[in-house]
C-alpha cells in the first residue's frame, strides 16, 4: 500500500474509470491492454462460464465479458449494469452456476478483475480511495445506507486502509475548477447510464490555493440507458411485432407488451429463450396478422442479437447528437430494419426522461438557494450530455457563453483522485456510516 497516491474510482452504471493522484500535478487515468485496442473506460459488466467440473467456473470483466458471453450466451451467465441494485433492499442475492452472489460479492469479484486486467497504474494500490457515488441512486426507493454499506463491504476486500465516498458532480467539479482563472459559483451535470446528478459548488481563489464550498445538489434515477430503450421501444419493438395482432378461437387479440420489455437491457433476451413467453412466441408465428414480424423477434431472440442491436443504437443515439437527422441500421442474419430518424422524433419519445431530468436541474438551483443568474459557470459531462435536447434543457436557464462540456468519461474519476488530495476531506466527502 502506498500513503503517497489517491486513487479515484467512478463506478459507473456502463463505464468505470480509475484515475491516481499524487500530492502535485494532474490526475493520470488507469489504462487496460483490451483486446480491441488500450482503452481506460471499462466496461461495468461480468461473465461467469461454466467450465467442466461442477463447481468450475471462467470469470470475465469488461470488454473480456462481452467477448464470452456473444461467443457462447447458452453458457454464459452475464450481468451489466448492476449498479442499479446497489440500493435496492428487494434485491438480496442472486445464484450464479450454483453458487450465491450478494450485490458485494459482484462488486468485489468486478473490483478485483478489474485491477488484475489494468496496467501497471494498479500494482500497487494506495490507503486511501474516493469512491464515486450518485446523488440519487437508481430504483423506486432506494437505501442509501444500504448501498454504501455494500459498497464498504466489496472495497474493504481489496485491503483499502480508508474508503471515502464523494458525490460524482463533485469529483467532475473538481476536475473543471483546475482550468477557472478566477472565482466562480459552478453548476456540474454529471450524466451517466442510470442516473442524472448535479451539485453547485463555489470555487474561491485563496492564498494561491483554490477553496471550494458545496451550496447544493440533486439527482434522479434516469439517463443514457433510459434513452436506448426509448429507441428500441419507439423503432424496434414494433418491428418485432409490438403493436401487431394475433387470431385466436375466431377472435383477433394484440401481442403482449410482456414479450417486449426485456428488451430495455440487452443482455436480458437471452434469458427468454427458456423462457415460458419463449414457447408462447413460437406458437404466435403461425397465428400473427404479421408472422414477418413475429418471425424477427424469434430470430433476435434465438440468435442472441441483443448486443448487436444496442450498438446499433448506440450509434443512431451519437449520430443523432450530431446532424438532425440520421439512419438507424441493424442487420443481423436474415434481419435489415433500416429507416431515417429525425432528431426531433427522438427527442419526443425520451420527452419524460427530458422532464425528470428539468425538474432535477431546479432543484439543484433551489437546494442551494441561487437564482439561475447567480450561477457563473456550468460543466456537462457524461456520455448524454452530448444529447442536444439534454444541453437545451440549460440553454434555456442559462446564458450560452457560461456552458462547457468536455472529458465526458475521464472527468469524474480524476476529479475523485483530486479530492483525495485536500486538507479538508470532510467537506467533501463523507464514510458508509455516515449515510442519513
Amino acid at each position: 500500500m502506498s500513503s503517497a497516491l489517491s486513487l479515484g474510482i467512478d463506478f459507473g452504471t456502463t463505464n468505470t474509470v480509475v484515475a491516481l493522484a499524487d500530492a502535485s500535478g494532474p490526475a493520470h487515468l488507469v489504462k487496460f491492454p483490451a483486446p480491441e485496442g488500450e482503452l481506460f473506460a471499462f466496461r461495468s459488466c461480468l461473465s461467469f462460464h461454466a467450465g467442466d467440473r461442477p463447481n468450475d467456473r471462467a470469470i470475465a470483466a469488461g470488454p473480456w465479458a462481452i467477448e464470452a458471453y456473444v461467443e457462447d450466451p447458452a453458457e454464459t451467465r452475464f450481468m451489466q449494469s448492476f449498479k442499479s441494485f446497489a440500493a435496492s433492499e428487494s434485491f438480496s442475492e442472486t445464484t450464479i452456476l450454483n453458487r450465491r452472489y450478494r450485490f458485494e460479492d459482484l462488486l468485489s469479484t468486478f473490483l478485483l478483475k478489474l485491477r488484475a486486467y489494468a496496467d501497471a497504474g494498479m500494482a500497487e494500490l494506495p490507503e486511501r480511495v474516493i469512491v464515486g457515488r450518485p446523488v440519487t441512486f437508481a430504483g423506486g426507493a432506494p437505501s442509501e445506507p444500504l448501498a454504501l454499506t455494500r459498497y464498504e463491504t466489496a472495497f474493504e476486500r481489496l485491503g483499502f486502509k480508508e474508503i471515502l465516498y464523494a458525490y460524482e458532480p463533485v469529483g467532475a467539479a473538481f476536475f473543471f475548477a483546475r482550468e477557472l482563472d478566477h472565482d466562480a459559483t459552478v453548476l456540474v451535470g454529471d450524466f451517466g447510464g442510470g442516473t442524472s446528478d448535479f451539485s453547485i459548488i463555489r470555487f474561491e481563489r485563496e492564498a494561491g490555493e483554490i477553496r471550494s464550498h458545496p451550496l447544493g445538489r440533486s439527482g434522479v434515477g434516469v439517463a443514457g440507458d433510459a434513452f436506448d430503450y426509448r429507441i428500441i421501444d419507439n423503432l424496434v419493438s414494433p418491428a418485432l411485432g409490438k403493436g401487431s395482432s394475433y387470431t385466436s378461437f375466431g377472435k383477433t387479440l394484440p401481442i403482449p407488451n410482456r414479450y417486449y420489455s426485456a428488451f430495455a437491457r440487452w443482455d436480458q433476451l437471452a434469458l427468454m429463450r427458456a423462457s415460458r413467453d419463449m414457447r408462447e412466441i413460437r406458437s404466435l408465428v403461425r397465428e400473427a396478422v404479421e408472422p414477418e414480424k413475429i418471425e424477427r423477434l424469434v430470430e433476435t431472440l434465438d440468435e442472441n442479437y441483443g448486443y448487436q442491436l444496442y450498438r446499433s443504437v448506440s450509434h443512431l443515439k451519437e449520430a443523432l447528437s450530431a446532424d438532425e437527422a440520421a439512419l438507424f441500421e441493424f442487420e443481423a442474419g436474415t434481419i435489415s430494419l433500416k429507416g431515417g430518424v429525425r432528431r426531433a422524433t427522438f427527442e419526443g419519445w425520451i420527452a419524460p426522461e427530458l422532464a425528470l431530468i428539468e425538474k432535477a436541474v431546479d432543484a439543484a438551483l433551489a437546494n442551494a438557494k441561487l437564482a439561475a443568474h447567480e450561477v457563473d459557470r456550468i460543466f456537462l459531462t457524461g456520455g448524454s450530455s452530448l444529447v442536444p435536447a439534454v444541453r437545451a434543457i440549460f440553454h434555456r436557464r442559462f446564458d450560452a457563453s457560461k456552458i462547457e462540456t468536455g472529458a465526458e468519461l475521464e472527468s469524474i474519476a480524476s476529479g475523485l483522485a483530486l479530492i483525495g488530495r485536500e486538507r479538508d476531506l470532510g467537506r467533501w466527502t463523507m464514510r458508509a456510516s455516515e449515510a442519513p
